[in-house]
């Protein structure tokens, strides 16, 4: 697949960039290496005076790399900004709490004093998708910089502009260029740097497909991963919940970045009391958002990344309609081979349909009746998905149970599913393992090593 940034709203190529070979990106993960070494052996007072400085960039440059994300894959600039400030505040997170998120910890044990380290591995290689260009790398790369490790960036092959931006971002703030580095290469020079031993651990945001290839390519090289995959995510609406702010929260959350979020909610499961009133309520909401050039300061949402997606959207739409699933909300594609999708409800969502087995990562709500509370959580976790998931109902207490019976990595009560560096992120069953974000994020890729320190022995002098 070639690497080039091509403007899903124009259908025209902005630039094309070769491919790194395999002599040019072994160079780089060799210097990486060798940078590795000396980048673990500073401070964290002068690793956060890099990381601060790199969310100065971000802010200062935020108009254009929202620009950037516009162009390279259809992202309205007013959500880019917010993308780019969401960076920066992951930066200065990190900045202020590494420090302390790895300070030894003291364990009581029979020794005169023994605690756990938290150390760096080394060269660290990010495997990452293009929904959120900036705000996926930041959050593997600022608590893996922050705890003294070295990243190597291989983006999705139709961001290559974002992720130069990015390299750019972090060496003028003054990191030394080989901590961290951007990769254009194909997926095919992948396998060759999991198999090097100079990179020490991998993470991967993407399909479920990718996922499983990168771990099974690690696991055989006894390689530490931290997967990010697809999500299907559950949004429960009980009877007593408030519908209006229920309806108007799921179609926010389900056209996030035109549909296109892990962690956007698909699977909307609504106790059948107020089933029609969700559905009427959902539709008004999003026939109000505007579509447009992402440029546009009042665009609401974009087109999808590409062609082929929105291609493929519309496939698992006509398979699940055929197979019994009804159409509330008509949209979609306008004619194959066109990027832009408008939103969709599909009602009637049954097993052996692909809607209800399958993440369909685009703007179509797909709405399924539950009898009771149990009954949702039931449906909810009959997926072999699990990253997030929401429950709406004026009962804070039966809400927080149901949370707890959730097979997810993140429930929201009566709130909109997202991330912030404060919470840990990631899912579990197909959606994936390991965490981002939070203490437990900057723990993933560091050597938990025990240290023993045993009681002072007196020697007696062999002359007495």
């Amino acid at each position: 697949m070639p690497i080039e940034s091509y403007n899903p709203h124009t259908g025209r190529v902005l630039r094309r960039f070769s491919a790194y070979t395999w002599p040019k990106t072994e160079r780089i993960l060799d210097q990486a290496h060798r940078a590795a070494a000396k980048w673990q052996t500073t401070s964290f007072a002068h690793r956060a005076e890099i990381l601060r400085r790199a969310a100065e960039l971000l802010r200062e440059r935020q108009d254009d790399l929202a620009r950037l994300m516009a162009l390279e894959m259809g992202k309205p600039v007013t959500d880019g900004r917010a993308e780019v400030q969401k960076c920066a505040s992951c930066c200065e997170y990190y900045a202020d709490h590494a420090e302390e998120f790895l300070a030894d910890e003291i364990i009581k044990t029979d020794a005169s004093r023994s605690f756990i380290s938290y150390q760096p591995l080394g060269v660290v290689l990010a495997v990452m998708p293009w929904n959120f260009p900036l705000w996926q790398v930041i959050r593997f790369a600022a608590p893996a910089l922050m705890a003294g490790n070295v990243g190597l960036l291989k983006h999705a092959s139709n961001v290559p502009q974002c992720a130069l931006a990015l390299e750019n971002i972090f060496h003028d703030a003054g990191l030394p260029p080989a901590c961290f580095r951007t990769l254009l290469i194909g997926s095919d020079l992948v396998e060759k740097l999991l198999t090097d031993d100079r990179v020490r651990a991998a993470t991967l945001t993407g399909s479920e497909g990718a996922g499983a290839s990168v771990a099974a390519i690690a696991g055989a090289q006894i390689k530490k991963t931290v997967l990010e995959l697809g999500g299907s995510d559950a949004f429960i609406v009980l009877a007593d919940a408030d519908l209006e702010l229920a309806a108007k929260t799921a179609a926010q959350s389900r056209m996030i970045n035109s549909g296109q979020s892990c962690i956007a909610a698909k699977r909307f499961i609504v106790e059948k009391p107020v089933v029609k009133d969700f559905i009427s309520l959902m539709k008004t909401h999003l026939l109000a958002m505007r579509p447009g050039d992402p440029l546009d300061e009042s665009t609401q949402y974009g087109p999808l990344a590409r062609p082929d997606l929105a291609d493929e959207l519309t496939g698992q739409v006509e398979d699940s309609v055929a197979q019994g699933a009804k159409v509330e909300l008509f949209g979609g594609q306008a004619k194959p081979g066109t990027a832009l999708f408008r939103p969709m409800i599909l009602s009637n969502i049954k097993p052996g349909q692909r809607a209800y087995a399958e993440e369909l990562f685009g703007p179509v709500a797909l709405v399924l009746e539950a009898k009771n509370a149990d009954d949702a959580v039931r449906l909810a976790n009959d997926s072999r998905f699990g990253l997030g998931a929401a429950v709406w109902t004026a009962d804070a207490a039966k809400g927080e149970a149901m949370a707890r019976q959730i097979e997810s990595g993140a429930v929201f009560v009566n709130g909109l599913v997202k991330s912030s560096p404060e919470l840990p992120f990631g899912g579990v069953k197909k959606s994936g393992y390991g965490r981002e974000l939070s203490y437990l994020g900057i723990r993933e890729f560091v050597n938990q090593k025990s240290v023993w320190i045993g009681k002072k022995v007196e020697v007696k002098d062999k002359t007495e």
